[in-house]
């Protein structure tokens, strides 16, 4: 006699509408499989893979449990410049800081969406990043851009400027793209990072001449009666950065010990304007010692900064700054910059204490010497 086999309505479903199919395939790794949000207010079917079928249940209850909160999946098949928009505002927005975001956002804009947005995630190879690379190195960006379209000029009317990218800039696009395909190899997305496969040669830095020890005495001589002198004399005798002096705060002076703590740079950013924020990593924070000739001038600038509050009354931003306008408020580190720019006037006749020929322009921020530091 045989056993009759059970009807629809006592089969039990081992896993619920929904949740997907796991199996194990021929290779042995398991599979999961199931329907997830995807960009476009779209569902797609994705899948994913472990050593076990728990460790592949679990990837994919994360990737649905993920869509049900709203969170379109990275499909990759999806194109470069779908799954570089996800990545750049879904991921590293979280843990890059605002002008690095505005930096990567730029490069993509720029170069890769150009490039190789309309290319499958999937389906991008090493020949592709390294053919799109080498078409950087030598392309003319007002051409590829169109820069020169609104004004009519040069590029537009047959006249090419030939104006390359830089190898550093090369290399920092080349960086980006490989973030991105890092992380879809994080989320399985794909099975591996073709960018990383393609080799670049390493930017030479760019040359530069930097200040004598005399030269930079002479330049501090010419700025004496400058009411920042106090801040081109720790420039030259620290080596800090631009924005590590404009973050400087009086409380991180300690002009009795004759040192400076060095935790905090001002910055400018898209959403908050000028802001104090931490150094860019913990490596940065250090304490250093100031020179006899800095605590002279920090001290003569600390008299000048009390006279101009006073001079200000009311109108005073009390922000706590080292270095600051005559109103109190944050110095701008451009125009700074512009303002480093401009040649200095130097003193008739010279100081008989050198013998050499003073620097004819201040050629940009970052007053380097040769050697370590003025002393």
């Amino acid at each position: 006699m045989t056993t009759p086999r059970p009807t629809s309505s006592r089969r039990t479903r081992s896993r619920a509408n929904g949740d997907g199919t796991v199996y194990q395939r021929k290779d042995g790794r398991w599979e999961a499989a199931g329907y997830v949000l995807a960009p476009g207010n779209t569902r797609k079917r994705v899948r994913v893979y472990g050593t076990t079928r728990k460790d592949a249940l679990a990837k994919l209850t994360e990737k649905i449990a993920a869509s049900n909160r709203g969170l379109p999946a990275t499909a990759a098949y999806s194109t470069v410049s779908s799954y570089l928009a996800y990545w750049l505002d879904g991921v590293a927005v979280h843990h890059l800081r605002e002008n690095t975001h505005t930096r990567y956002a730029a490069a993509i804009r720029l170069h890769l969406n150009p490039g190789l947005g309309v290319k499958k995630l999937a389906r991008l190879t090493t020949r592709d990043v390294r053919t799109f690379l080498d078409g950087l190195r030598v392309t003319c960006q007002c051409c590829a851009q169109k820069r020169d379209a609104k004004r009519r000029r040069c590029c537009t009317i047959g006249h090419c400027c030939e104006k390359r990218l830089s190898p550093l800039t090369v290399t920092y696009v080349h960086a980006v793209l490989k973030s991105a395909l890092q992380h879809a190899v994080r989320e399985d997305e794909l099975p591996r990072n073709v960018a990383r496969n393609v080799k670049t040669t390493t930017p030479r830095p760019r040359r530069f001449q930097p200040l004598t020890a005399a030269e930079a005495r002479l330049l501090l001589h010419a700025a004496n009666g400058d009411r920042l002198h106090a801040l081109h004399e720790l420039a030259l005798r620290t080596g800090l950065r631009k924005g590590e002096l404009l973050g400087l705060h009086w409380e991180d002076l300690d002009l009795d010990g004759g040192t400076a703590t060095i935790h905090r740079s001002l910055q400018r950013t898209r959403s908050q304007g000028l802001t104090v924020l931490h150094t860019k990593t913990l490596a940065s924070e250090r304490r250093i010692a100031l020179p006899t000739e800095c605590l002279s001038s920090l001290k003569v600038h600390q008299e000048r900064q009390e006279e101009e509050r006073q001079t200000a009354g009311t109108g005073w931003t009390d922000k706590g700054l080292v270095f600051t306008t005559p109103k109190g408020k944050p110095l701008d580190p451009t125009n700074l910059t512009r303002r480093s720019r401009h040649p200095l006037t130097l003193p008739s006749p010279l100081p008989s204490s050198t013998t050499e020929a003073p620097p004819e322009t201040n050629s940009g921020w970052g007053f380097w010497i040769q050697g370590h530091c003025l002393k």
